[in-house]
């Protein structure tokens, strides 16, 4: 009987913290969590590993996409495109938007270390997305979901991410910032949220879809919720804005280049690892139609069952957008932030390995997730969470000698 007023007190001193602290002490503790896996993948690190037989956590910290940031950082941008022996553009700085990597220098000055200013970027950037996320869920659900809900982000299966040299915790920050923004009309601070967005990483455009699906949906409801024109202004601006954000990035690398096609040409070069004879210029869609193929070939299966099954997948996704009764409660702003960033995905990406990392950004759905107020199952969402989060670090960082263990 004892135990029964303990767990009482337990409970009730932890509602009684502020919600800042009791998020950063579940981070904390999922990041613990996250090292220890890191420390054994760095353990497990064979000969034929790409870290080989002697890596240590630091050298996966600072592993993968994290040398492009950091190579980014100390050399800048080039203004004559790498060229392979068949003259096609190689793969260069182009290809990572500048914010990160120049804010990690800028943190790591005082101690002489870009990889440390990485480090303390994704951590503190991770901890700060993990508490909007938490503000911007609670907003709308009870705070035993928004909590679930945050604790599945900052454990999640791609939850090393908050603590490697990659710009996802930062980009995150801005996308959670700007969609509570959104979720609140508050429109001012979306005027430098999205710059922020589209300069971390690549996504910008998505919300410049989301802006376009808000306004049209604003506008048939406009005799249940009034839209002001002051609002309408808003909208607008913000959806040229994001546009202007992203295609800037295209037509600077051209300008710097003197090559109108460089950041695509450079995007593409990564894509010759998994198709040598891709075609030199990008069509929309045309990746994962691409991929689809290569994938099933792969698996010795019928190409065109890979285009059948991209679809049904396509299909399969809508359907949970618009019937799925606890991700119809997230609300229509969330659903449509999803929407909108799947479709980028469908229009620009070519699916490997890579394409965990790149879903990253529909974390709202860790909402819908968590409403299901059932303790068993919210544990075994969390204990699947950890599992697939040391699945993802085994083999990216401890097997790591494949085409397919790629972050």
């Amino acid at each position: 009987m004892a135990g029964q007023p303990l767990s009482q007190s337990v409970r009730t001193r932890w509602s009684a913290l502020p919600a800042a602290a009791r998020i950063g002490i579940l981070y904390l503790a999922a990041r613990v969590v996250t090292t220890i896996f890191l420390v054994a993948a760095a353990e497990l690190s064979g000969p034929a590993s790409r870290f080989g037989a002697d890596a240590g956590i630091g050298d996966l910290i600072l592993a993968w996409d994290a040398q492009w940031y950091w190579y980014t950082a100390e050399n800048g941008y080039p203004s004559t495109l790498p060229l392979t022996d068949e003259g096609l553009v190689a793969e260069n700085q182009w290809a990572f938007m500048p914010i990160y990597a120049y804010l990690a220098r800028l943190v790591g000055l005082p101690f002489g270390s870009w990889g440390v200013g990485a480090l303390l970027v994704s951590l503190v950037a991770g901890y700060f997305a993990c508490l909007v996320f938490y503000r911007m869920l609670r907003g709308r659900q009870d705070v035993g979901t928004a909590t679930w809900a945050t604790l599945f982000l900052a454990a999640g299966p791609l939850a090393a991410l908050f603590q490697v040299g990659y710009a996802e915790s930062l980009f995150l920050l801005w996308l959670f910032l700007s969609l509570r923004c959104l979720l609140e009309r508050r429109y001012g601070w979306l005027y430098l949220l999205i710059p922020l967005m589209g300069y971390t990483r690549p996504g910008v455009l998505a919300f410049a879809l989301l802006l376009a699906l808000y306004g049209i949906w604003r506008w048939f409801r406009r005799r249940a919720e009034p839209l002001p024109a002051r609002e309408i202004v808003h909208i607008v601006a913000l959806g040229v804005l994001a546009l202007a954000v992203g295609f800037s990035w295209q037509l600077l690398a051209g300008a710097v280049t003197g090559d109108p096609g460089a950041y695509l040409a450079t995007e593409l070069a990564w894509r010759r690892n998994w198709i040598a004879d891709a075609q030199p210029v990008f069509v929309p869609f045309d990746g994962f139609v691409q991929a689809a193929q290569f994938w099933f070939t792969a698996w010795n299966l019928d190409p065109a069952l890979g285009v059948v099954a991209m679809v049904v997948c396509v299909l399969a996704a809508a359907a949970l957008l618009l019937f799925e009764p606890h991700v119809r409660r997230l609300g229509v702003e969330l659903r449509l932030w999803v929407a909108s960033y799947l479709v980028y995905l469908l229009a620009v990406f070519f699916p490997q390995s890579s394409l965990f990392r790149l879903l990253v950004p529909v974390s709202p759905l860790w909402g819908a997730v968590a409403m299901p107020r059932s303790r068993l199952w919210r544990s075994g969402v969390l204990l699947l969470c950890l599992a697939g989060q040391w699945w993802w670090i085994y083999n990216m960082y401890a097997l790591a000698n494949t085409y397919w263990q790629i972050p």
